[in-house]
């Protein structure tokens, strides 16, 4: 045996174990070209019964699942019969029990006594009824009266409003040259009244433009006072000794920063840059003028200083980071009574913290705060507040960063020079690459510097203040000045105003004295529709006492109506009840009485339940037998319908591989009928071989396995799809189906 018939015959073997049929294939010679249409059109026929099959039986399983639910639907009702006739027969066996003559004659005389008692409460019923006629009677009177007193009185108050009319017309005609009068003078008193107002608002207006003006004028010439020198110098050693520590903060560089810092006389800076005024006046710092020149004065201080540490960023100035310090310090420092510092300066509560984090949160931004003592210095030990004059409060500014960076060694660590020299970040928290900062400060006196990280989101750094401090305090002089003359303009028009409207008051208290003579005959006729009017008045309260007594009497018949009405609809109630108690003791009379025949009725009845049940659930359990058997056909039908579906498809491959043969390379071919019987069910595919007719180009490209002469090879694609069909049989063969419905 050559090895293509070897490969021949494994492809055979597969292909009987995988459908455990034995395949016997007969060769023959064929034409040049062979067709599958007939095999194609056998499989699809195949496919097609198959389908029906599978309807037939899925229609018979419907029929058969709707059998089983009527039966089981019988069954329900059956037994549902059986606990009904179950409880009708207890119940008849026991009045059996106790259907003795006693019984029988001690429920007969209950039927009378109760007899009696329906017929008492029937005559209450008729008797009340009586009463409610009589009292509907009284009632319907009562309310024939009031609706007529209602229709007096309603022609009464039509009199009433008649003569107040009249009244009206009169009076109008005597005073209609009076009452225009009047108005004008009302009108114009009030047109004064108005005027003389609007005079002592713009009077006011006026003062307080003019100490706006004077407080823009204190802030000009306190800068002014400070603008030449307005910066803290820094030696050379001592900025050398401060890049050191805050580049490596050992004990060593602490210690030579602190000594560099004691050479720094910033005291006497002070004193020779800030003089005490007593003469200055009081000011609020929280107002937003005084905090934008102390927040510029600050950051200038600060960004000269940050140039002389070699940095080109600056910090800002804006309104908006000053209302948020000035929220900020009043919320957790001011509402929580946070002192900062303490009555001594070491009882201080510190930082606050979780305030700091908080608001971080709120404004979603990055916050450090630096604080200093403001405006409280300690004296024997204790604080004190100075003035607030905006004298003072400049020289707070300068004193505290001053101190920040001269005196700022021990428990602070030089914590403050830090969060003023650092580029991007502040005390190693970065997100500082905006700064802008807001200065307030809390009612213990001591300045709040808040340094806020501005971004686009929370626009802390929108509309900035211009930081030539010198500029920004003429413009807020100029603008105060501009609104005085606003002020002072505004008050000689309302002054003319004045003027002219109590000319005007003048001119209509004349007219009215000029017409106080009216004529007679309007007199009169006034004087007439009073009396008219007054007749109709009493004729109405004459006309509404009437209304009101019947009124009052028709409320008595509603209330003895519907007394009556209760007591009658109690008295059917009671005639109701026994009544019933009646039936329901005659009822026992007769159950009594005839007890033999209603246990056997109950008997019969019963046993008839429990027959029907019987039937029923026999019924039932044919109907789950045919069910049964209907859904076993269904899955016969469509394990078919699958099994027609693989052989038409491996049919349609087969055919498909043998018409690709390109019929010029052909010189003879063979066919193969290979016969596969699986389950009971045969499948024939004509398969079409041809040999080789060109040596060359079966080098190339392979030859064929041969069978039978060795000049006689079969496909090798349709061996293939053989094979495939043998495995597709037999797994369609053992699969289990589920069916739905």
């Amino acid at each position: 045996m050559n090895k293509k018939k070897m490969i021949r015959l494994t492809a055979l073997v597969g292909v009987a174990t995988a459908t455990g049929v034995v395949a016997v294939a007969n060769q023959a010679h064929a034409a040049t070209t062979t067709t599958t249409e007939t095999t194609n059109q056998t499989t699809n026929a195949s496919v097609e019964s198959t389908q029906a099959a599978v309807d037939a039986a899925q229609s018979a399983f419907d029929t058969a699942q709707t059998s089983v639910d009527n039966a089981q639907a019988n069954v329900t009702s059956a037994s549902n019969n059986v606990t009904s006739a179950s409880a009708t027969l207890s119940s008849a066996i026991a009045y059996k029990e106790v259907a003795t003559s006693e019984n029988i004659a001690s429920a007969t005389s209950a039927v009378s006594s109760q007899a009696i008692v329906v017929a008492s409460a029937s005559q209450a019923v008729s008797e009340q009824a009586g009463v409610v006629s009589a009292a509907a009677s009284v009632q319907a009177s009562a309310q024939a009266e009031a609706t007529s007193a209602s229709a007096s009185l309603s022609s009464a108050s039509a009199n009433v409003a008649s003569a107040t009319s009249a009244l009206s017309a009169a009076e109008a005609a005597l005073t209609s040259d009076q009452s225009t009068a009047a108005n004008n003078l009302s009108a114009a008193e009030s047109a004064a009244s108005s005027a003389s107002a609007a005079v002592s608002s713009d009077r006011a207006a006026v003062d307080n433009a003019q100490a706006a003006v004077a407080s823009a004028q204190a802030i000009v010439d306190a800068v002014a006072e400070v603008q030449s020198s307005d910066v803290i110098n820094m030696s050379a050693a001592y900025i050398t000794a401060l890049k050191n520590y805050l580049a490596n903060p050992s004990s060593a560089n602490a210690a030579a920063l602190q000594e560099v810092a004691k050479g720094a006389d910033y005291v006497k800076e002070l004193q020779q840059k800030f003089k005490s005024d007593a003469s200055l006046d009081v000011v609020d710092p929280s107002d937003p003028a005084v905090q934008e020149a102390l927040s510029v004065y600050a950051v200038n201080l600060i960004n000269h200083l940050r140039n002389q540490y070699g940095l080109t960023t600056a910090f800002g100035a804006s309104a908006k980071a000053n209302v948020a310090a000035l929220d900020f310090v009043k919320k957790y420092y001011d509402y929580e009574n946070w002192n900062i510092f303490g009555t001594t300066g070491s009882d201080g509560q510190g930082h606050n913290k979780n305030g700091l984090d908080a608001y971080a949160v709120q404004l979603n931004t990055s916050i450090a705060e630096d604080a200093g003592s403001g405006l409280t210095t300690w004296v024997n030990g204790k604080a004190t507040m100075a003035t607030t004059t905006l004298h003072n409060l400049l020289y707070a500014v300068y004193s505290d960063i001053a101190t920040m960076l001269f005196d700022d060694g021990g428990t602070n660590n030089w914590s403050h020079a830090q969060s003023i020299f650092e580029d991007g970040t502040i005390l190693g928290t970065d997100g500082f690459n905006n700064v802008y900062l807001g200065l307030a400060f809390d009612k213990y006196g001591y300045a709040h510097y808040e340094l806020y990280n501005a971004t686009e989101g929370n626009q802390l750094g929108n509309n900035a203040y211009s930081l030539d401090v010198q500029t920004a305090a003429q413009t807020l002089l100029t603008n105060a000045q501009a609104t005085l003359a606003s002020a002072k303009a505004s008050l000689q028009r309302m002054t003319t105003n004045l003027m002219v409207a109590k000319a005007a008051v003048v001119a209509a208290q004349d007219q009215l004295a000029a017409l106080e003579n009216s004529s007679a005959s309007d007199s009169a006729a006034v004087t007439a529709a009073r009396t008219q009017l007054e007749s109709a008045k009493t004729s109405y309260q004459t006309a509404l006492a009437t209304y009101q007594q019947k009124e009052a009497a028709l409320e008595k018949a509603n209330d003895e109506l519907a007394n009556v009405q209760a007591s009658l609809e109690a008295a059917q109630v009671t005639l109701a009840t026994a009544k019933a108690k009646l039936a329901e003791l005659e009822e026992t009379v007769a159950n009594l009485t005839n007890a033999d025949q209603l246990l056997a009725a109950a008997q019969a009845a019963y046993e008839q339940a429990v027959a029907n049940l019987t039937v029923a659930t026999g019924n039932l359990e044919a109907a789950q037998v045919d069910l049964a058997k209907a859904e076993a056909q269904l899955a016969l039908a469509e394990e078919a319908v699958e099994q027609a579906e693989a052989r038409a498809e491996i049919a349609t491959q087969v055919d498909q591989q043998l018409n690709g043969s390109n019929a010029n390379d052909r010189q003879s071919a063979g066919q193969d009928a290979t016969s596969l019987k699986t389950n009971g069910r045969s499948l024939t595919a004509t398969v079409a071989t041809a040999s080789a007719a060109n040596p060359k180009r079966g080098a190339d490209q392979g030859r064929l396995p041969q069978t039978g002469a060795d000049n006689q090879e079969a496909s090798a694609m349709a061996l293939v799809g053989l094979g495939m069909l043998g495995m597709a049989t037999g797994l369609y063969g053992y699969k289990k189906k589920k069916l739905t419905k």
